[in-house]
C-alpha cells in the first residue's frame, strides 16, 4: 500500500489496474456509499424517534429544554457522520492504503467533509475512492443538515404556536386580530 500497509492477497495488482480496476474501485465505493446510507437512515430514524419521544420538552415553557433537545438530535447525527468516516477508514485500511487508524481516519474525515487538504494522498490504484467518498460525505452531511433544519423548524413552530394560542388580555386579542 501507499502508506506502509500490507496489500491484501485478494487485491493483486493485475486485478486492480485498467478498466477492470476502475470498475472494481467504483463497485467498492458504491458498496461503501450504500453502507453509509444505511447507517445514515438508521441514525436518522433514531434521532427522529428521540425528538418525537421528547416533544414535551418543546411544549414546555423552557427554551433551554428545547435547545437541549435540538442539540441532542444534532449530536446524534454528527456522531453518525463521524461513524461513516470510520467506515471509510476501515475500508481504506482493508485495501492496504493505510497501516494505522489515525492516518486512515484523518484522511477519511478530510474527504468526507470535502476539505481536500491534499497532505495525504492515496495510491493511483485507489485514488478514485477519494472523490467517491467526498460525494458520499456531501450527501450524508446534507441529509444531516436537512434533518436538523427540520427539527429546528418544527420546534420553533410548536414554540410559536404555544406562545400565541391564547392571548392574556382582550387588548392582546384585538392586536392579534389587526395583524
Amino acid at each position: 500500500g501507499e502508506h506502509g500497509a500490507a496489500e491484501p492477497f485478494w487485491l493483486a495488482e493485475q486485478a486492480t489496474s485498467g478498466i477492470t480496476g476502475m470498475m472494481l474501485s467504483l463497485a467498492i465505493g458504491g458498496a461503501a456509499m450504500m453502507v453509509c446510507l444505511l447507517v445514515q437512515g438508521f441514525l436518522l430514524f433514531l434521532a427522529t424517534r428521540y425528538y418525537v419521544m421528547h416533544i414535551a420538552w418543546v411544549k414546555s415553557s423552557s427554551r433551554a429544554m428545547t435547545m437541549l433537545l435540538i442539540s441532542r438530535v444534532m449530536l446524534m447525527l454528527v456522531l453518525g457522520n463521524l461513524l461513516q468516516g470510520g467506515i471509510w477508514a476501515l475500508l481504506f485500511m482493508s485495501l492496504g492504503e493505510f497501516s494505522d487508524w489515525d492516518t486512515a481516519y484523518y484522511f477519511s474525515l478530510v474527504n468526507f467533509a470535502t476539505l481536500g487538504y491534499g497532505d495525504i494522498v492515496m495510491s493511483d490504484r485507489w485514488r478514485i475512492l477519494g472523490p467517491i467518498q467526498a460525494m458520499n460525505g456531501v450527501l450524508m452531511i446534507g441529509v444531516s443538515t436537512a434533518s436538523i433544519t427540520a427539527v429546528v423548524h418544527d420546534a420553533f413552530q410548536r414554540s410559536w404556536q404555544k406562545s400565541n394560542l391564547a392571548p392574556k388580555t382582550t387588548e392582546q386579542a384585538q392586536k392579534n386580530d389587526q395583524i
